[in-house]
Formats: structure tokens, sequence, C-alpha cells
């Protein structure tokens, strides 16, 4: 089963109830965000999101990606 991409444009909330293994990945950012990402960017597209707390946009990505493919 392949896996539908997970884009720049889709908001944090698309992609965990998507992909509920995400959820993970956000909450391990939260510390660098110096907030909870989940409760704070709910409706923030990925990318605003990074620009937002100084996150690195494609390791972002790939980490979500891989989370998404584990649930498969």
């Amino acid at each position: 089963m392949n896996t539908p991409p997970i884009t720049p444009d889709m908001t944090v909330l698309d992609v965990v109830s998507t992909y509920r293994g995400t959820e993970e990945v956000f909450r391990r950012y939260d510390n660098q965000a110096g907030e909870c990402v989940c409760c704070n960017a709910l409706f923030d597209s990925l990318q605003e999101m990074a620009a937002k707390y100084g996150l690195n946009l494609q390791e972002l990505l790939a980490e979500l990606c891989a989370a998404a493919q584990n649930m498969e």
C-alpha cells in the first residue's frame, strides 16, 4: 500500500488526523518549539509551522513520512 505524500502545504491537523502515528513526531519537536505544536499550530501548514518555530522543514517532512509509512 502506498502512502500518499505528506507535503509542506498540509496542516498539522491534516497530517495527524490522516496518520495518527505522526503525533509522536510532532511531540518530539515540542521542546525545540518551546510549546505544544499540536496545541498551538494545529491549523498551520507544515511550512508555516517550520518557519514559526525555526525548524528544518525537509527534516520534519522526512520524519513525518517515515512515521506514516511505518503505520502501513
